[in-house]
């Protein structure tokens, strides 16, 4: 099976913890191993945030904001590919033409941001078009899709099953709402629905849900579907 794992950097390196890096790359070791083929992209987190507040402060305008944060993003790709050693290309892809050759040769393509304006998540979505992925998973700091931001709503409720339209509408009234944080951002979901991509939604803290996830299909976050494979 193809796979892309967009990783977000909080949960990948929280406090720059090497034992999670570590954990996230025996995952996908074990997956490869299994005959998987896989590609990932790491965001930013919370040091990009901090880059980012820190240079907003000294005036930076919002294409070098992105720069920065382009930037954060591919130094924590490269501690992952750290931790996989041989089984990585050496440095992160900066085009999704070199993420998919990695790909097809049989490394794993550790990628950050690509370009001013796009988040990772929509890289992750591009890279798994791209590739022509079996299966998308998003490991992020939520449990899954809810109805609402839940840290703004307390009475919002975790979808376990969508198709990528129902995606796209419930993430565009979540963006549209002020203050409020979608578990991935509206151009990811407008390529999921394009693509129709099999996506999952998941709590990533733990590396052991993406790895049940793809080998098992078993997870407790939020299935994306294409409504034909409903």
């Amino acid at each position: 099976m193809k796979v892309v794992v967009s990783v977000g950097g909080s949960v990948l390196a929280p406090d720059l913890e090497p034992d999670q890096v570590r954990a996230y790359a025996d995952v996908i070791e074990g997956l490869v191993d299994a005959g998987h083929r896989v590609g990932v992209v790491v965001g930013g987190g919370t040091v990009a945030r901090d880059y980012i507040g820190a240079a907003r402060e000294l005036g930076a305008n919002e294409m070098q904001l992105d720069q920065l944060g382009i930037g954060v993003t591919r130094l924590n790709a490269r501690l992952l590919i750290a931790a996989l050693g041989d089984r990585a290309a050496p440095t992160p892809p900066e085009t999704y033409e070199d993420a998919g050759a990695a790909f097809h040769r049989g490394d794993v393509p550790v990628m950050g941001g690509v370009a001013a304006a796009q988040t990772t998540d929509a890289v992750s979505a591009a890279l798994a078009e791209y590739v022509n992925a079996d299966l998308l998973v998003y490991a992020t700091s939520v449990p899954g899709v809810f109805s609402a931001d839940p840290e703004t709503n307390p009475g919002a409720t975790k979808h376990d099953h969508l198709n990528p339209e129902e995606l796209v509408s419930i993430i565009a009234e979540i963006e549209m709402a002020a203050g409020s944080n979608a578990p991935v951002d509206l151009l990811a979901a407008k390529v999921i629905e394009r693509a129709g991509l099999h996506a999952v939604v998941l709590d990533g803290a733990d590396p052991a849900n993406v790895d049940a996830a793809v080998r098992t299909g078993e997870h407790e976050g939020t299935e994306v579907r294409p409504r034909d494979d409903d």
